[in-house]
């Protein structure tokens, strides 16, 4: 038999009138993938550096950057060993600037192995496009970074009830950054179909393997928890990657 008032179950079933705090996802402890980048790009630049001032040559570079006739005989690892190497010493300090203050909290977010996934399938696409519609030889990681901004609009607007009112202020600096960007890009010498092929490949990856945050449990044991498994994330990745393939494949015929 039931004793309990009306009142009582009333009061029992009625959701708490107070914020209620959610713990978000443990990140991961340090960005040291953003690190591990930072520093094996900068090695490189050191390379192609001593290369040119020793030997005369930028071997790294010719070796390792995005041309298309190189790629057409079968070096593929051209779609992906731009993103190491660098024109400049302005070029690299600006990607590596952009990396630094976007690539630390995005990965903390996104874990180190989907981070990195992230960053590899977005140079691969941006550098694929890029063979596809351009005909000049191309480097930088720049293209990987475009896709890590398009990873952080995707997780923002994903997770918008996370952010409440900073959702449209958050969204609207990050889309003002791409514009300006994409604008830059349209100045000779600038491979702006690479950054956008890694602006549509982080977009890509970010919405079908991105964390998809979900408030899950019954209060007060509340938590957020990632909808999107490994198993998921490993598919969007063979599927973006064949699909990429595929377009190179097509263009090199």
């Amino acid at each position: 038999m039931n004793n309990s008032s009306p009142e009582s179950t009333n009061s029992f079933m009625e959701p708490p009138r107070q914020p209620v705090r959610i713990a978000m996802p443990r990140p991961a402890a340090k960005p040291r993938v953003t690190y591990i980048l930072l520093a094996i790009t900068i090695f490189f630049f050191i390379l192609q550096w001593i290369s040119s001032q020793v030997l005369g040559v930028d071997y790294p570079l010719a070796l390792g950057a995005k041309i298309n006739e190189a790629i057409r005989a079968g070096q593929y690892w051209r779609l992906l060993t731009p993103a190491l190497l660098h024109a400049s010493l302005i070029h690299i300090g600006f990607n590596m600037y952009a990396l630094y203050a976007i690539g630390r909290g995005l990965e903390q977010h996104y874990g180190h192995g989907r981070y990195i996934l992230l960053y590899a399938i977005s140079a691969l696409a941006g550098n694929t496009l890029s063979f596809v519609l351009s005909p000049n030889p191309s480097t930088g990681a720049s293209t990987a970074i475009f896709g890590l901004v398009a990873a952080e609009g995707v997780f923002i607007f994903r997770n918008r009830f996370i952010f409440g009112g900073n959702t449209r202020a958050m969204l609207a600096n990050i889309a003002t950054i791409i514009l300006i960007n994409l604008i830059i890009g349209l100045s000779p010498g600038i491979d702006n179909w690479g950054h956008l092929g890694g602006l549509l490949g982080g977009l890509v990856f970010a919405w079908f393997a991105g964390p998809a945050l979900k408030v899950e449990g019954l209060y007060p044991n509340l938590q957020l928890t990632d909808q999107h498994d490994r198993r998921q994330v490993g598919l969007v990745v063979a599927i973006e990657t064949l699909v990429l393939l595929g377009l190179v494949a097509l263009a090199a015929a």
